[in-house]
């Protein structure tokens, strides 16, 4: 544990952050497995969760959690398979 005050608000800080970040990915995970699933499925609302899934994508570019080439290539992909069912 550091002595210093500013290393010690440093330490909290980041252990705030990586509770966030934690929950946050856990939750983009979550939906892009339900679109994948859909998708896979191909059921009636699987246009509606790929969406779902590109909107938390560009929502976790903004915020700093996936790469926004990530993000791309994964909505890509999504699309490429949800057109394919069409």
């Amino acid at each position: 544990m550091p002595n210093i005050k500013s290393a010690i608000k440093r330490v909290a800080n980041s252990q705030q952050k990586a509770k966030y970040n934690k929950h946050a990915k856990s939750k983009l995970r979550t939906v892009l497995k339900k679109s994948h699933n859909a998708v896979e499925e191909a059921s009636e609302n699987a246009a509606k969760l790929v969406k779902d899934s590109q909107v938390a994508l560009d929502k976790a570019v903004k915020k700093g959690l996936v790469h926004k080439n990530k993000a791309a290539r994964k909505k890509s992909r999504l699309q490429k398979r949800l057109n394919a069912i069409k």
